[in-house]
This record gives structure tokens, sequence and C-alpha cells, in this order.
């Protein structure tokens, strides 16, 4: 079963069970999965999917960021909410060091040096690690690789 028939199965299950709020987030992501296909005329692959729901959970994050800085605990909350909902369909994350080793690899393979190259390293990584680790750990990473 693909990442998108099973977020179909489980908004039909959200909905008979009656749990509103995770039907919400759930037709959210829907919605912008089906905006992604209807602009660019394409039918998505576990990939995209994923690459959607981390896009959505950085917004999500930095609405809670903008709320509790607001003093809003209240919004805050309901964004909480909808990270975890979301989460559920994000693969398996590698561990700092993993993600840590990974980069290493990659600055070696290409032979990269210096703060100039993070472009050129930061293409390598994203479509080697894209929707298995934190993009912002990822350059972290890369900053610190190119640093040493």
């Amino acid at each position: 079963m693909s990442l998108k028939e099973q977020i179909t199965d489980d908004m039909k299950s959200a909905m008979r069970a009656k749990e509103t709020a995770r039907l919400g987030t759930i037709r959210l992501l829907l919605a912008a999965m089906k905006q992604k296909e209807v602009d660019e005329r394409i039918e998505l692959d576990d990939v995209a999917v994923v690459a959607i729901v981390d896009k959505l959970i950085k917004q999500r994050k930095d609405s809670v960021a903008a709320f509790e800085k607001a003093e809003r605990q209240d919004l805050a909350d309901v964004e909480k909410a909808e990270i975890l909902v979301l989460q559920a369909y994000l693969p398996e994350r590698m561990s700092s060091e993993e993600v840590t080793a990974a980069v290493n690899a990659i600055v070696a393979e290409l032979g990269a040096s210096g703060p100039g190259d993070m472009g050129k390293v930061m293409g390598a990584v994203k479509s080697k690690l894209a929707g298995k680790a934190d993009m912002g750990q990822v350059s972290a990473a890369v900053k610190a690789a190119l640093a040493g």
C-alpha cells in the first residue's frame, strides 16, 4: 500500500471514529497533496508525499514558535497536535550521528572544502537524504563538515 492510500484509509477511519482534530489534519494533508498533483499534473509517489508532510510539519513548527512568543498556548497546542498526526506519515529518521557520517562521506566523495562548496554539497545531500533526515540538522552537519 502506498503512503497516499494509507493516508486516505486513515481519513476514513478517523471519520468513522469521529476524531475531528485528526480528521482535519489528514484532510489538510490530502488537500496539499491534491494541490501539488493538479498544479504539476503528476501522480505523487511516496517520496513526494514525504516532502509535502515535511513542509507541513515545518509550517506547524514555525506557527508554534510564533504562538508561544505571543503567549497563545491554546493555539500552539493545536499546532503541536497536528504535528503529531503528520509525523506518523514520515519514515524513520536518521540519528544525528548517522546524518554526520553520511554528510562527511558525501563531502569526501565530492572533495569539497570550505563554505564556498556548501551549495554543491547540499545538492548532493538533499538527493540522498531527502525524507530520511531533518534538513535543518543536515544543513548544520554540512556547515560543520566544511568548516573543519
